[in-house]
């Protein structure tokens, strides 16, 4: 942290809320809401655009976010977990992207995709060991599905484990891993020697393990991506999901972490408006200010229109996953409509910035940026549309 430089900039963020949805949430969800909107902005906002700049993850925020409650806050409490329901998940996956979507990227790895697994498919006594410490944030996860070769077909992983006694031998490759460089332990699927998928824990410091840093990226750059590297890794057998086989595990997490993106896209869709709402008030061109014209409320209407649209959205969504009713397609509608809005807002927000759009004064291009990568991860744009399609049709265009 010694190198990252604080602003002084005040964060004067204010939530859209056209059709009211405050009166839809109660007490208890708004006042979750709001001690996460005051945490942004007191400890991501001030670092986050300098972090950006200079490519780097700030560590010491993982202890913070634990603090607050933002890792697997909608896991049970017996775990040390927050016992929140999914409308108060969703709530603070928006406040966390609404600072910045690599802060929303490593809560919802550790929440969704290493904790939600150990919790669904874990032992009791996977659970208790690695729950606890993860939730505090004294612990730090990754998630292991995609490889170099096999992005959007995971099943064609050749990630693989065999036999050898009270352990087994994992050896193969996964790419694009958030948190990774920096993860004490690792969810991954790899396929047993009958080609079946599991899941299996697997440790910093195991032999044969290394999760080298990915670099050059334009987009989450306060977020540490890397590799995963398995050469010969002995993993005890009891490190292995017993709750699940297939690629039914996987896909569990992903709808959840799906969900929390639904719902962070929001945020950076109201970051972007609010401020080009501002900055089109105070910007003086001809004589007057340039939300006065035309074609800048024109941007603005539609801007406030689409976040209206996708906050409905995830409030009725976020009532099904509480009812246990949400189905991986509904998810897929929501996180494929969410990201696109939101990349379509940072990219009108960007035009009404004019030139200073582009810099880190303000977090227009920054989002714009991060939303590249949002609208890829955790299944592409196209393949939430496929999914869509065969739920419309019953026809399987993936074959």
């Amino acid at each position: 942290m010694e190198n990252i430089k604080r602003s002084n900039k005040q964060d004067n963020f204010q939530a859209p809320d056209f059709y009211q949805l405050d009166d839809l949430f109660s007490d208890e969800h708004k006042l979750i809401r709001d001690s996460i909107r005051q945490w942004v902005k007191q400890e991501v906002s001030p670092i986050i655009e300098d972090c950006c700049q200079q490519n780097y993850f700030p560590q010491h925020i993982v202890k913070s976010m634990g603090e607050v409650g933002l890792f697997g806050p909608q896991l049970p409490a017996e775990y040390g977990c927050g016992g929140l329901d999914y409308i108060a998940y969703g709530l603070m996956m928006q406040e966390l992207e609404r600072g910045d979507s690599g802060m929303r990227s490593t809560a919802s790895v550790q929440g969704s995709l290493v904790m939600y697994p150990i919790y669904k498919f874990g032992s009791e006594e996977q659970k208790h060991k690695y729950l606890p410490k993860l939730a505090k944030g004294e612990m730090l996860g990754c998630f292991g599905l995609t490889e170099p070769d096999h992005g959007s077909d995971p099943s064609s992983m050749v990630t693989n484990f065999k036999d050898d006694g009270d352990h087994v031998i994992l050896n193969g490759a996964k790419m694009w891993i958030s948190n990774s460089p920096f993860a004490d332990i690792a969810v991954v699927w790899a396929k047993n020697e009958q080609g079946i998928i599991q899941g299996i824990i697997v440790e910093r410091g195991m032999e044969g393990f290394s999760t080298p840093e990915t670099h050059g990226k334009w987009s989450l750059r306060a977020s540490a991506t890397g590799e995963l590297v398995f050469d010969n890794v002995r993993v005890p057998k009891a490190n292995i999901f017993p709750g699940v086989t297939g690629l039914k595990g996987p896909l569990t997490c992903l709808n959840s972490a799906r969900y929390g993106i639904s719902w962070g896209a929001i945020g950076a869709a109201m970051d972007c408006f609010d401020s080009a709402k501002r900055y089109s008030m105070e910007r003086q061109q001809f004589g007057r200010p340039i939300g006065g014209f035309q074609l800048q409320q024109k941007k603005l209407a539609e801007m406030l229109t689409e976040i209206t649209k996708a906050q409905l959205v995830c409030w009725r969504l976020g009532h099904l996953m509480n009812e246990g009713k949400a189905t991986p397609a509904q998810i897929s509608l929501a996180k494929r409509n969410n990201v696109d809005m939101a990349l379509h807002i940072a990219r009108e927000a960007r035009q009404i910035h004019g030139g200073m759009g582009i810099t880190g004064e303000y977090p227009i291009m920054r989002h714009m940026m991060n939303l590249e990568s949002v609208i890829t991860y955790e299944g592409t744009h196209d393949i939430h549309l496929l999914i869509l399609g065969m739920e419309i049709t019953g026809e399987n265009a993936f074959v």
